[in-house]
């Protein structure tokens, strides 16, 4: 599996900035791409992660959802690294 995480976001979404701010640093130690989807333009996403954005999930399905901490994501993706 590629290492790439999705961050289901929106627009004018002040925590989503946050999100990428806290994520940018540890995908690029972890040696992990960012893949950023924006879930105005899609009913279905809209309606699974609407009032939740942001969230991060993993090639492999495993979401995490806001507020997340650094130290979360890092086990998040180490926890996938082990499969």
């Amino acid at each position: 599996m590629e290492k790439v995480l999705t961050l289901y976001s929106g627009p004018q979404c002040h925590l989503c900035e946050q999100a990428k701010a806290l994520l940018f640093p540890v995908l690029h130690e972890e040696g992990w791409q960012l893949h950023e989807v924006n879930i105005a333009t899609d009913e279905q996403l809209q309606s699974l992660y609407g009032i939740r954005i942001p969230v991060v999930a993993t090639p492999d399905g495993r979401e995490k959802g806001w507020p997340f901490s650094a130290g979360q994501v890092r086990r998040l993706l180490n926890i996938h690294n082990i499969y």
